[in-house]
């Protein structure tokens, strides 16, 4: 088995001497360094992370295999207070449906089981430096590529099916942007830097979706507590920034956009 064949399930079940060899041969591999192998609980069990660093860049090890992805928004269980916060938003005209449910069944990507191999993935987004057609070519240069959009989902939640990477709760007595506080903050449990501020809006390899944020839209926009914190949502998509970013409204916008780069782990032949 190669190590872009190690699944999430297997990883978690590896003790921290064996997590550290393969944190190695990720790193021989790829010409870089370890410099980090922690662990963490995550789920109600341990789970190893690890940093290489290769060329200036930090990228964290993101086990793959049979995930599930997406929301289950018909058997989701909400926390107090986030669907009366929705219904506020609701009568000033915002969101995509009569209650906080049915608006979630539109926006998060839906519930399913996919394949995804383990790969090296940046701990932190990095903004555009060109248009997003010639990004991949850019990244290629760099033996690099975008992420797919299930890629960064599964890279985000690492398993939890809970609306956000976090759980299913968010604070409702502030908005994340500028609240450096919050669960959002905290390094997800892979070790990224990931989905903390709405003003970011991460592409992928599949122009349909945006992750991570909205811009700043539904902060700026005053569309209320809940909806502020849902561009950090693990399944949120964004198909209408998507839409902007990739049409000629976005052409000479793609500074405000990002990506997070992959290193991709060889496949034993």
């Amino acid at each position: 088995m190669s190590l872009a064949e190690l699944s999430l399930t297997r990883w978690r079940s590896l003790g921290l001497p064996a997590a550290r060899r393969l944190a190695r041969q990720a790193a021989d591999q790829t010409g870089g360094q370890v410099v980090a192998v922690e662990t963490v609980e995550h789920l109600g069990a341990p789970l190893h992370r690890v940093r290489i660093a290769r060329q200036g860049r930090e990228f964290a090890l993101v086990p793959g295999g049979e995930v599930v992805l997406g929301f289950d928004a018909d058997g989701w269980r909400s926390p107090p207070g986030l669907e009366a916060d929705y219904a506020e938003s609701a009568e000033q005209g915002y969101g995509y449906g009569p209650d906080l449910r049915s608006h979630l069944a539109q926006v998060l990507s839906p519930r399913r089981s996919v394949s995804v191999p383990t790969v090296l993935m940046a701990v932190e987004n990095e903004p555009l430096t060109a248009p997003p057609a010639e990004t991949p070519d850019l990244l290629a240069a760099e033996g690099l590529r975008m992420p797919s959009s299930d890629e960064w989902e599964h890279a985000c939640g690492a398993g939890a099916g809970t609306l956000f990477r976090w759980g299913d709760a968010c604070p409702l007595d502030r908005v994340p942007h500028g609240d450096d506080g919050g669960p959002h903050q905290q390094p997800n449990a892979f070790g990224l830097r990931i989905a903390h501020d709405t003003h970011a809006a991460e592409l992928t390899g599949d122009p349909g979706a945006v992750h991570g944020g909205d811009g700043g839209e539904s902060v700026c926009g005053g569309y209320g507590t809940v909806l502020a914190w849902l561009p950090l949502a693990t399944a949120q998509r964004n198909p209408v920034m998507a839409e902007f970013v990739y049409g000629p409204d976005g052409e000479d916008m793609y500074e405000e956009f990002s990506t997070r780069p992959v290193l991709a782990l060889p496949v034993a032949l």
